[in-house]
C-alpha cells in the first residue's frame, strides 16, 4: 500500500515538473516570437538575413558543444544521488565544468577566428561576420548554463531550469531590441557622414546588437544557477561529509560515460540544424550563380524574419500539447500495455493535427492582414511565402510529434535515419527547383515543406509496422479538415466586412482570429471529433471542459 503512494508521488511529481518546465518553454517561445517582431521592424529584411545566418552557425556551434549537456549532467548525477553518492555527484560536476570549458571555448575559438570565413566564403554575406563574432562568447556561457542545469534536473526539480530560461528570454528580449536599435542608428550615422546609405553596414551591426541580447540572456541565466548553487553550498557540503561510498570514480571515467552520452543526443539533432545551414549556403551559392547575390540577405531576412516566425507559432503550440503526451506513451511502454501505447500515440497525433490544420488555414486566408499587422513596410513576398508556405505548419507539426513518438518506445535510431534521407532527397528538390526552374527562395518554401512531408511519411510507415498501428482518419484528419475550411470561409469574410466598417487592418484581423478561433472550437466539438475524456488529457483540457459544459456544448 506504501509502496503504491510513493509510486504515485513519484509519478505526480514527474507529472507536475514535466508540467513546469513544458509552461517555462511556451512562455519562452511567446517572448522569443514577440521581441523578434520589432527587431525585424527596426533592422529591417536585410539585417535579419544577416541575423538569421549568423544564428545557423551558432546554433551548430551550440549543438556540438552544450546542447546536450543538460540531459547527459542530469542522466549521471540523478543515477549517483539515487544511491546516495554524493561525493560522485560532485565529481560529476567537476568533471562537466572542465568538459565545458574545453568544449565552449574551442567552439567559441572557431566562431571568432573563422567568421570572416563563413560570412563570406560559405554565405556570401561579408557583413554576417558581425553578428557571428558577438555571438562567439555566448556559445562558451552556454556550455557552463547547460552543465549547471543538468546538475539541478539531476536532483528531481526543473524549477531551477524553468525560472533560468524565462529569466534568460526576458532579458534578451530587452537587450536585444535596446542594442539592435542603439547600434543600427549609430551605425546608420556613420553610413551617412560617409555617404554610403543603403550598403547593409546598418543593417549588420543592428543584427550585431540584436546577438548581444544571446550573450546576455544566457549569462543572466548562469548567474541565476550560480546564485541558487552556491545558497546550496552548506547542505551540498554535509551530504558529502556524511557519504559513505567506498569507491571514487575517475575523472577520466566521468568524462568518457558523458561523452558516449552526449554523443547519441547529437546526432539526434544535427540533422535539423545542419538542414538550416546547408539550405542557406546552398540558396545563397545559387542567387550568386544566377547574378542576384545582392538581393539574397534581405529576400532570406523575410524568409527566416517574417515566415518562419509566423509558421512557428503554431507549430510550437501544436508541438507543446502533443509533446506533453509522450511521457504517458513511454510509461505504457514501460508497463507492456499495447492498446494503451496505441490510444497514447493516436492522441499525441490528434492533438497535432487539431492544432496544425486550422493554424495552415487562417495562415492561408489572412497572409496579407496577419503580416501588414505585425511587420511595418512593403510585406508582400513575406505574404506571398506565407500564403504558399503554409501547408508546412501541418507536416512539421506531425512529424516533430511522431519524432518524440519513435523515441518514447526506444527507437531512437529511426527518427535519424529518417532525417538523413528527408534531408537528402530536400537537397536534391531545392537544386531542381532552384537552378532548374529558378524558383528562387519559393524553392526553398517548397523544398522545406517536402523535407518534413518525407519525414512524416516514414514515421508513420515505422510506427505502423512496429505498432500494428494506424491512425484513424475521421477524428484526427476529416472533421478538423472541413471545420477549418467552414473558419476560412468565415474568417476571410469576416475580415473584409469589418474592414469595410472601421478600415483598421488591425481590428479586422483581430476581430476575423477572435471569429475563426470560436466556430472552428464549437464545430470540432459539435461534429464529434474530442471527446471530453480526451479533452481531459490535454494540458488545461479540464477547465476548457468546464467551460464548454456551461456553454451546453458538451
Amino acid at each position: 500500500m506504501e509502496s503504491n503512494r510513493q509510486k504515485k508521488r513519484k509519478e505526480s511529481n514527474f507529472v507536475v515538473q514535466g508540467s513546469i518546465l513544458a509552461v517555462a518553454s511556451i512562455v519562452v517561445r511567446i517572448i522569443g516570437i514577440a521581441y523578434r517582431i520589432p527587431m525585424i521592424n527596426i533592422i529591417g529584411d536585410e539585417g535579419m538575413g544577416y541575423y538569421g545566418t549568423a544564428f545557423n552557425v551558432y546554433n551548430i556551434a551550440l549543438l556540438l558543444s552544450s546542447y546536450s549537456l543538460p540531459l547527459a549532467v542530469s542522466k549521471m548525477v540523478s543515477a549517483r544521488l539515487a544511491g546516495k553518492q554524493y561525493r560522485n555527484a560532485a565529481r560529476i560536476l567537476r568533471a562537466a565544468l572542465c568538459y565545458a570549458t574545453i568544449v565552449g571555448a574551442f567552439a567559441a575559438a572557431v566562431i571568432w577566428f573563422g567568421a570572416d570565413f563563413f560570412a563570406k566564403d560559405v554565405f556570401f554575406m561579408p557583413y554576417a561576420a558581425f553578428a557571428l563574432r558577438t555571438l562567439a562568447p555566448t556559445v562558451w556561457i552556454m556550455a557552463y548554463l547547460g552543465v549547471f542545469r543538468g546538475y539541478f534536473q539531476g536532483q528531481g526539480t526543473m524549477v531551477p531550469t524553468a525560472f533560468s530560461q524565462v529569466f534568460e528570454q526576458i532579458v534578451n528580449a530587452i537587450v536585444s531590441v535596446a542594442a539592435g536599435s542603439f547600434l543600427f542608428n549609430e551605425a546608420l550615422k556613420t553610413e551617412v557622414l560617409k555617404n554610403q546609405t543603403g550598403d547593409g553596414y546598418s543593417n549588420a551591426w543592428g543584427a550585431a546588437g540584436g546577438t548581444i541580447g544571446t550573450g546576455a540572456g544566457a549569462f543572466t541565466a548562469l548567474i541565476f544557477l550560480l546564485f541558487l548553487f552556491a545558497a546550496c553550498a552548506k547542505m551540498r557540503k554535509r551530504r558529502i561529509r556524511r557519504d559513505k561510498t567506498e569507491v571514487l570514480e575517475s575523472y577520466g571515467d566521468i568524462t568518457g560515460v558523458l561523452f558516449f552520452t552526449v554523443v547519441p543526443v547529437i546526432l539526434s539533432s544535427a540533422i535539423y540544424n545542419l538542414n538550416s545551414v546547408l539550405d542557406n549556403g546552398i540558396l545563397a551559392y545559387n542567387f550568386k550563380t544566377l547574378g542576384q547575390g545582392d538581393e539574397f540577405a534581405s529576400i532570406w531576412g523575410v524568409y527566416t524574419g517574417k515566415y518562419h516566425l509566423l509558421i512557428n507559432v503554431p507549430m510550437a503550440i501544436s508541438n507543446a500539447l502533443s509533446s506533453s503526451l509522450i511521457p504517458s506513451v513511454s510509461r505504457a511502454v514501460a508497463v507492456g500495455d499495447k492498446k494503451l501505447v496505441r490510444a497514447r500515440v493516436a492522441s499525441a497525433i490528434r492533438f497535432s493535427c487539431i492544432v496544425a490544420i486550422p493554424s495552415t488555414v487562417g495562415l492561408t486566408v489572412l497572409a496579407g492582414p496577419v503580416n501588414d499587422l505585425l511587420f511595418s513596410g512593403d510585406n508582400s513576398l513575406a505574404i506571398r511565402m506565407t500564403i504558399y508556405g503554409s501547408l508546412a505548419v501541418v507536416f512539421y507539426s506531425v512529424s516533430t510529434v511522431t519524432n518524440a513518438i519513435l523515441q518514447g518506445i526506444d527507437k531512437m535510431r529511426l527518427p535519424i535515419f529518417h532525417a538523413v534521407i528527408s534531408l537528402v532527397l530536400h537537397l536534391i528538390a531545392l537544386e531542381i527547383m532552384a537552378l532548374g526552374f529558378h524558383m528562387g527562395i519559393y524553392s526553398m518554401v517548397f523544398a522545406n515543406i517536402l523535407f518534413a512531408l518525407f519525414m512524416v511519411l516514414m514515421n508513420a510507415r515505422s510506427i505502423r509496422k512496429l505498432l500494428g498501428y494506424r491512425q484513424e482518419m475521421k477524428k484526427t484528419v476529416i472533421i478538423p479538415v472541413i471545420a477549418s475550411a467552414v473558419m476560412g470561409i468565415s474568417a476571410f469574410g469576416s475580415y473584409q466586412l469589418a474592414h469595410l466598417a472601421v478600415k483598421s487592418n488591425a481590428i479586422s484581423t483581430l476581430l476575423a482570429m477572435m471569429i475563426a478561433v470560436i466556430i472552428y472550437g464549437v464545430l470540432l466539438i459539435k461534429l464529434g471529433a474530442l471527446s471530453a475524456a480526451e479533452l481531459k488529457t490535454m494540458p488545461g483540457g479540464t477547465k476548457l471542459l468546464r467551460v464548454f459544459r456551461k456553454l451546453h456544448l458538451m
